[in-house]
């Protein structure tokens, strides 16, 4: 699917007449495969960043373009979209990827022609820690810092004795390696982790599992179509409440038009219902570009690739220039302040990993919603520094600027 043309309205007249030249987005964004839902997510995010640039002139008095392709929650696929985005389509930037090892292929391909990715949605600790590249940006939280966030207090709360649920892939098994350092750092003791494969529709067995270990808390890093699967298995034979429950992160497209099947802690990034500067005018606006969508209102992936685009487009501005080595240096002096951000924190982009660091909330199911799409409620968050990932940075090392291939498009 192509998005050339969708947003390109006003700027018809302007090439017409021999406008500069368009910025063009390669956006590597999954419509099918484990991540599909998320995928579709972040892409209307994206979309409606790139139609405001637009709205208000473009970038650099140029209009933006962008274009879009199945990359199927597969790495193979990823890596093949992303060369011909970059080599036959001429596309400036790359954005997207949930699936970690879809992002990590990625990396290579944009590492190789020295173009600018942005990382919008996966969440694994390895993107911004031993997978991490001068060329790419990670602009979710990752799962060392939704773990910071929530064991401590679980361990106090509930209990010692801790059963890991764990997606056989990069993000799932680097979350819950994260996790086991957070529980037996504070004392706790992990019974066992029970490997998911990807794709896993029946959990029966490793429900049986948990049964008959009868731990106090039992830690999921399972994500898109199966965590879908989990969540309806766990609340139908009971066991939502016992044993408790914890999500390192939970995606609000996994999440809409089942609020019945939520239970435990989870952890997100950002909540359409926060009561902070901009949210209510920017769901509204989200609403209004996609009245007949899947999902009503926004959630953090959407959120997540919105500000993705929004942040790259105003560097680009900021800079003066799409030349990707003075594009790095501008990105990584980027400081988000909370207002803007729509978080309760100013955010920030560290320059020594790549990833953005942010305000992490950890929610649970709200009982007493103020509408239909009030399922969420937000119970803490927590400042960007409480929440840092010291081994990311202590694995990451990012090639020397000058070993990038310039490009200026």
């Amino acid at each position: 699917m192509s998005g050339l043309g969708t947003f390109f309205g006003p700027w018809k007249s302007l090439r017409a007449q021999g406008a500069k030249k368009p910025i063009k987005l390669g956006l590597t964004c999954d419509a099918t495969g484990q991540y599909m839902r998320s995928g579709q997510d972040e892409l209307r995010g994206m979309r409606l960043a790139i139609a405001e640039a637009n709205t208000a002139g473009g970038v650099l008095g140029r209009p933006v373009e962008w274009i879009t392709a199945d990359t199927e929650t597969n790495p193979e696929a990823g890596a093949r979209i992303a060369e011909r985005f970059v080599t036959r389509e001429d596309c400036a930037f790359l954005v997207g990827a949930v699936h970690s090892g879809v992002a990590h292929a990625i990396t290579g391909v944009a590492a190789r022609h020295g173009t600018i990715y942005f990382n919008t949605n996966s969440s694994s600790p390895t993107e911004a820690g031993e997978n991490c590249h001068r060329v790419k940006f990670v602009w979710d939280g990752n799962g060392t810092n939704f773990s910071k966030a929530a064991v401590r207090n679980a361990l106090r709360a509930i209990g010692r004795n801790w059963v890991l649920l764990t997606n056989d892939y990069v993000w799932g098994h680097a979350t819950s390696a994260a996790t086991r350092a957070q529980v037996e750092v504070n004392g706790g003791r992990i019974l066992d982790n029970l490997i998911v494969p990807p794709n896993t529709t029946d959990f029966s067995p490793f429900l049986i599992r948990i049964q008959q270990l009868r731990p106090d808390v039992v830690a999921t890093a399972v994500g898109g179509e199966d965590h879908l699967a989990l969540r309806r298995q766990v609340a139908s034979l009971r066991m939502d409440n016992s044993p408790a429950w914890i999500d390192n992160q939970l995606d609000w497209p996994d999440v809409w038009g089942s609020p019945q099947n939520l239970f435990g802690i989870f952890g997100t990034t950002w909540y359409h219902k926060l009561a902070l500067p901009g949210v209510e005018d920017f769901v509204a606006r989200w609403s209004k570009a996609y009245p007949d969508g899947p999902i009503d209102v926004p959630g953090n992936v959407s959120f997540n690739g919105y500000m993705g685009v929004r942040e790259l487009l105003r560097a680009i501005e900021r800079a003066g220039t799409t030349n990707n080595i003075r594009l790095i240096r501008e990105l990584e002096m980027l400081r988000i302040p909370a207002a803007q951000r729509m978080q309760h924190y100013d955010a920030y982009m560290d320059p020594a990993t790549h990833q953005l660091q942010q305000t992490i909330y950890l929610a649970r199911r709200n009982l007493n919603p103020r509408d239909p799409s009030d399922y969420y409620e937000i119970i803490t968050w927590s400042e960007p520094k409480d929440v840092s990932d010291e081994a990311a940075l202590a694995a990451c090392q990012l090639t020397p600027l000058e070993q990038i291939p310039t490009v200026e498009p």
